[in-house]
């Protein structure tokens, strides 16, 4: 992800010019960084997800947010937009604006070719500071596969898969399942 030519924003600044803004950027260090847009396969996998999600934890006190809502890590001071972002109990924003959520229990990302890298890395190592984060799940837009890491005891995060035997993937925190098949439903069709 390469930053835009812009000068050095402070936060406000950064905030101030995301809420009159078209398009979404990342903002890290006094950088922003444009969003690029997503493939009919990414869309259809979190247009999925929402949907599972949602019906899932209807009757719970957990809400499902979308790519549009804002992520503010406080200790690293990045800002972000994950695909998928699941809070049970209280939602904490950052301001009266509501649109800069604290304290996702699960962020999922579905990885694109331009992004997997960062997602596995940099941005993993942001959400590792989230002291509310117990799950983040990885979903791939070219082939069936969710991999996820739970926070374990000691800052340890323990790695499960799915594979050609293992098709559901539980989300423990929230009490639900990933299920490969509606996932992916109508994402490979001809």
């Amino acid at each position: 992800m390469q930053p835009q030519t812009v000068p050095y924003l402070t936060e406000e600044e950064y905030l101030e010019f995301e809420r009159n803004s078209e398009i979404k950027h990342e903002y890290f260090e006094g950088k922003i960084f444009a969003t690029s847009g997503a493939s009919e396969a990414h869309n259809l996998i979190v247009t999925n997800l929402i949907a599972i999600l949602g019906l899932h934890l209807k009757k719970k006190p957990c809400r499902v947010y979308p790519s549009y809502m804002r992520l503010k890590i406080e200790k690293t001071r990045l800002y972000t937009y994950p695909d998928v972002m699941i809070v049970c109990g209280q939602d904490k924003f950052d301001d009266e604006h509501k649109d800069m959520l604290l304290n996702p229990d699960v962020i999922i990302e579905v990885l694109s070719d331009s992004t997997e890298s960062y997602d596995r890395g940099k941005k993993f190592e942001n959400y590792r500071k989230i002291g509310s984060l117990k799950e983040y799940v990885l979903i791939s837009q070219n082939t069936p596969k969710i991999e996820k890491f739970v926070r374990a005891e000691n800052y340890r995060w323990i790695f499960s898969a799915t594979d050609e035997n293992i098709t559901d993937m539980p989300l423990e925190s929230v009490g639900c399942m990933l299920n490969l098949d509606e996932v992916y439903d109508k994402v490979y069709e001809s």
